[in-house]
């Protein structure tokens, strides 16, 4: 069994999707819908950035899931390679997990990038700026990150964010909580605290006011029937009902992002390979979580070929 797994953010980067565009009228087509979609020209922003702009919340959002689309659709029109024939369920990283759920037929590509534009100004509009951050444990285990967060938290926010693999979680909050926290990882047992370059501290409860705004927004945006089931981040738990993925989104913005055990349940499920859609960030992780799980990362043409073939 295969899965396809959709990166999140932090894969954004200046070139994204250019190699694809100017190769396949499959990518431009994505990326002219999603330009549409968004009055504005995001496909440049990706191809030539600046990187400043890209990294803002509102844009990486949706160019990370565009990206991620245009690599699929290449390999389902290039290389004949269908989705729902080729894997037996998806599964995203945080935004991925839009994509992943675009993918599958839930969402269309239109409505996924409004969605992602309306998610990172709502994210990013929850607190303000220089109030919150998130930092990455490294060499943490999720019970050493869970008594760190505790003991740094001292009456703020200060909570589990991502469940990335055995070595690494990540943390959210106020930003004195989070700043207490990286100082205090030594006596946790735990290797290094890295403040993360983000601009506002997501998957922690500082977040309700985005996901107040995601329930209105997904309220008046009813799913079409998934061609594959999703496991979901917050629950780490496989998904058939699109109503009921929905629902799990507008948690997700608060909620903890279990990608470690969402992998483990995929493998417990007798998901063999991992194939991620538009990035290299999540084949390491999963190499990390199950040594034996086999992995393929697809960015360019010659990757899709590649793939196209193995599987033919």
């Amino acid at each position: 069994m295969r899965a396809f797994v959709f990166p999140g953010q932090g894969s954004q980067k200046v070139g994204m999707g250019k190699e694809l565009a100017e190769a396949s009228s499959a990518a431009r087509e994505v990326f002219e819908e999603v330009n549409e979609a968004l009055l504005q020209n995001l496909s440049g922003m990706m191809a030539d950035g600046p990187e400043d702009e890209l990294t803002l919340t509102q844009n990486a959002q949706p160019a990370i899931m565009a990206n991620s689309i245009a690599v699929l659709r290449v390999l389902e029109r290039e290389f004949g390679v269908k989705l729902a024939e080729a894997a037996a369920c998806v599964a995203g990283h945080s935004l991925g997990e839009y994509s992943a759920l675009c993918a599958v037929g839930a969402f269309d590509l239109a409505t996924t990038a409004r969605l992602l534009k309306l998610r990172g100004r709502s994210m990013q509009a929850a607190v303000p700026v220089g109030e919150g951050a998130m930092a990455a444990l490294l060499g943490a285990d999720i019970a050493q990150a869970k008594a760190l967060a505790e003991a740094a938290a001292e009456g703020q926010v200060c909570e589990i964010a991502n469940d990335n693999d055995p070595t690494q979680v990540v943390i959210s909050g106020h930003r004195a909580a989070i700043e207490r926290a990286v100082a205090l990882v030594k006596e946790h047992g735990i290797k290094r605290g890295v403040l993360l370059p983000v601009s506002a501290p997501f998957h922690c409860s500082l977040m309700q006011p985005a996901a107040d705004r995601m329930a209105d927004a997904l309220a008046h945006t009813p799913p079409a029937p998934m061609a594959l089931p999703v496991y979901a981040n917050v629950t780490a738990a496989k998904v058939e009902d699109a109503e009921e993925e929905v629902a799990l989104l507008v948690e997700q913005v608060t909620g903890r992002v279990r990608w470690r055990e969402s992998v483990l349940a995929m493998r417990a499920d007798g998901v063999e390979s991992f194939v991620e859609m538009g990035g290299k960030v999540l084949g390491p992780m999963i190499g990390r979580i199950d040594r034996d799980a086999q992995v393929a990362s697809l960015v360019t043409m010659a990757d899709l070929e590649a793939f196209a073939k193995e599987i033919a």
